[in-house]
């Protein structure tokens, strides 16, 4: 069938995004995380830009089809604004009337006629308050989401041959926003926020992250304030925020906190208890994914709120499954024999790929093995679901490493080496999803972050066709998805001047339409029910329906790497211990007694401190 010119210019943008998207995350495990190149993905802000350049060239040809025809001042206001508002443009009382085209009078009128009827909102520029700038109001906004509507209705039932195309359901006239429950576009706050050198955050430089720093003058629209934001690998991430937590003052404002690092930052006064700055009512709670809210607490106190909850998957490749007549693994027996069918050396394809590297990158391997053979890395009681972790701030926990589990776990990733690459041992984060995206194995485990290294790749064979799993259970356990991500907090030693705008800013990154943003620009983490039932962000990607299906079925969960203080020592043990057992230099059962010991040892010192 023959394409129209629009169908072309929209995939060929679309293309154009992917690429852009692509080659930042191929190079990010090759940079520092203050040094990542950046990318700017039109998403969704095109399409919405696209409606109001179509309403604006229609609206001239209209002016011009007869001498008669005059200019439309409150149409041409209202394009003249939403521009602003999607490009983070600052929009003025003179400026807006300079774009309606009319008289000086006549536009004046109809702009305070806009302002009397709530379309308009005015934010103060200076102390003085003379001086405005303008956005639209959540009334406009809802008005002009309707209007995107029906011009893409009628453009399609009016304008598009279907015998010319076959894509017309493809076609974007504003509508990422428009179909029923879906989340509105993010919304400027009414007063700017008051933060003397501006908002600074220190943030992972992930591309989840990356996308908020792509997206920086649309949020510094949004908050009213300019944004300065740093990106540190995750072993700098978290060196800077305990020196920043040493200094008298915090250098930012916000901060975000690897998960497992919670427990250690709450006993370690590096964040504020959120109760004690705000309302936490107003995150809406119940809309965070379980695991993700659950994550985020110490004690009983709230200490930041997710930003990212990016669950760790197993990829598969659908495609590979079907023509080996292959059903996707439930178990770790059905996990080994689809290794093992899959599994051509000789033809340079491998059965899996997974985190074996020496140290950190292994030690979470670990972690999350022993919880699919049904065992947490410290004695938590059970309850429904998995293991309780609410009293963990009470530190009266001990490790379980060597059991009959840890066994089962050390003997079935002995015998997954046998299925993967030759260079297993040192593959980590981003190594074990290159090959996989590049179609060298058929099966990874991966946090669904880093999913766009084969969805937004037209080159990867695993482009459409990889399917996402939980963890297959091991005898004594059931399916899970570890849960790993970000939260964002606020650092003890904010100034008590800054608190209040600092936590306003974290409402706004954390709310729905933010993370709907994000993912519109790239991203494939989600903390919360609302933004994973968005239809449109589940045309995206597969990935946000079937984690809302893992998160209504209670698989996914933190308890396997449990946010203990000494949860990085733990980790890093087990990496290490466990890379001499891969590497044949000792026995399973030596491995679990060494790890167990060195562990035990590391929470005796501790709780004797």
């Amino acid at each position: 069938m023959r394409r129209s010119k629009t169908s072309n210019l929209k995939i060929f943008a679309k293309a154009t995004t992917d690429r852009q998207l692509l080659g930042t995350l191929k190079n990010m495990n090759a940079m520092s995380g203050d040094n990542l190149a950046r990318f700017v993905p039109p998403g969704a802000k095109a399409e919405m830009l696209q409606v109001i350049a179509f309403l604006d060239s229609l609206n001239d040809e209209l002016d011009d089809l007869v001498d008669l025809s005059g200019p439309n001042p409150n149409l041409r206001m209202v394009l003249d604004l939403m521009r602003g508002h999607f490009e983070g443009k600052l929009v003025t009382p003179t400026s807006l009337i300079g774009a309606s085209r009319a008289p000086y009078a006549t536009a004046n009128r109809r702009l305070k006629d806009m302002l009397e009827s709530g379309l308009i909102e005015q934010r103060p520029r200076t102390k003085t308050g003379k001086s405005f700038s303008l956005h639209p109001s959540d009334k406009l906004m809802d008005q002009w989401s309707q209007l995107a509507g029906r011009v893409r209705r009628l453009a399609q039932a009016r304008l598009i041959d279907s015998e010319t195309t076959d894509d017309t359901e493809d076609y974007y006239f504003g509508n990422s926003y428009l179909a029923a429950k879906s989340i509105p576009p993010l919304q400027v706050l009414s007063e700017a926020l008051k933060l003397a050198g501006g908002l600074r955050v220190l943030v992972h430089g992930d591309p989840t992250f990356m996308v908020m720093d792509n997206l920086k003058r649309q949020f510094e629209h949004t908050v009213g304030t300019q944004i300065h934001q740093r990106a540190f690998s995750i072993d700098r991430l978290r060196t800077e925020a305990v020196r920043n937590a040493a200094r008298s003052v915090s250098r930012y404002d916000i901060i975000a906190v690897d998960l497992p690092w919670v427990g250690a930052f709450a006993e370690d006064g590096i964040l504020m208890p959120l109760d004690e700055a705000m309302d936490l009512g107003r995150l809406d709670p119940a809309d965070f994914h379980t695991a993700g809210w659950q994550a985020a607490q110490w004690g009983g106190k709230l200490f930041g709120v997710p930003a990212q909850t990016t669950p760790e998957l197993l990829f598969y490749r659908t495609d590979l499954f079907e023509k080996a007549g292959l059903t996707p693994p439930a178990t770790t027996d059905g996990l080994l024999a689809a290794a093992r069918a899959l599994h051509d050396p000789q033809n340079g394809r491998y059965g899996i790929a997974w985190n074996a590297a020496r140290g950190t990158a292994l030690g979470h391997t670990i972690l999350m093995t022993l919880a699919d053979f049904g065992q947490p890395i410290l004695d938590l009681p059970r309850q429904a679901g998995g293991f309780d972790t609410q009293s963990l701030a009470d530190r009266n926990y001990r490790v379980t490493i060597d059991t009959a589990a840890g066994l089962r776990a050390a003997e079935f990733l002995l015998e997954l080496l046998q299925y993967s690459p030759p260079e297993i041992l040192s593959m980590s984060w981003y190594e074990r999803i290159r090959p996989y995206a590049a179609g060298r194995v058929a099966m990874a485990y991966g946090y669904t972050l880093l999913a766009p290294y084969f969805e937004l790749d037209d080159a990867s064979p695993a482009r459409g066709q990889t399917g996402y799993l939980p963890h297959p259970a091991g005898p004594g356990g059931s399916p899970i998805a570890p849960v790993g991500g970000y939260l964002l907090g606020l650092p003890a030693n904010l100034p008590a001047d800054r608190i209040p705008a600092a936590v306003e800013a974290l409402l706004v990154f954390t709310s729905p339409a933010a993370q709907k943003l994000f993912v519109q620009n790239g991203g494939r983490t989600n903390p919360r029910y609302s933004v994973g039932s968005d239809p449109d962000v589940r045309r995206i990607s597969p990935i946000f329906e079937a984690m809302d299906a893992m998160s209504w079925r209670d698989e996914l969960q933190f308890w396997p790497r449990p946010p203990v203080p000494e949860i990085n020592e733990i980790i890093q043990i087990c990496g290490e211990e466990f890379h001499d057992m891969l590497r044949g230099i000792i026995p399973p059962r030596e491995a679990l007694r060494r790890a167990q010991g060195r562990a035990d040892a590391v929470i005796e010192n501790i709780g004797s401190t």
